[in-house]
């Protein structure tokens, strides 16, 4: 296991802010070479910690309705039912959870016509979903993929 130390995780937080600045910028906001940033951007990138990825807005995009749909789901099926959401170009997010729901999605749609279509006529037709639980967002107050913190982080 490689730990990452300070430097690492100030990369990361400078990253999170702008993915798009110069690793001469990064450098000089650390006090360290380019090279430096340059080596340990790309053992990150080798190791998992991170990927380059864009953001957008769903509500820029003509998504305005995003939902949240817990799932109950037929025993022995969870992982059926799980890739094939993921395999839905609506869906942002899947995940497995104790609790209510056995799976919780995000997904984002034109209008709620879009969403009751998807619910009817996409769900049902997923062998091992029970059963369905909509909540709309009303409003949103943080989306963040931020998650470095100045605590010691671990490599698993």
């Amino acid at each position: 296991m490689r730990k990452l130390d300070h430097v690492d995780r100030q990369i990361l937080q400078i990253l999170q802010v702008d993915g798009r600045i110069p690793y001469t910028e990064i450098a000089h906001q650390l006090g360290v070479s380019e090279g430096t940033i340059r080596s340990r951007i790309t053992r990150l990138l080798q190791d998992g910690v991170f990927q380059f990825a864009i953001q957008p807005d769903p509500a820029k995009l003509g998504l305005k309705v995003q939902a949240i749909i817990g799932l109950t789901t037929k025993l022995g099926l969870q992982q059926n039912v799980a890739e094939e959401l993921s395999k839905l170009s609506a869906v942002r997010f899947v995940g497995a959870f104790s609790g209510k729901h056995d799976l919780i999605i995000q997904a984002c749609f034109h209008s709620n016509d879009e969403l009751i279509t998807f619910v009817n006529e996409r769900l049902s037709q997923i062998e091992g979903i029970v059963a369905a639980d909509v909540s709309l967002e009303l409003k949103q107050y943080k989306d963040s993929f931020s998650i470095v913190h100045d605590d010691e982080v671990t490599l698993q």
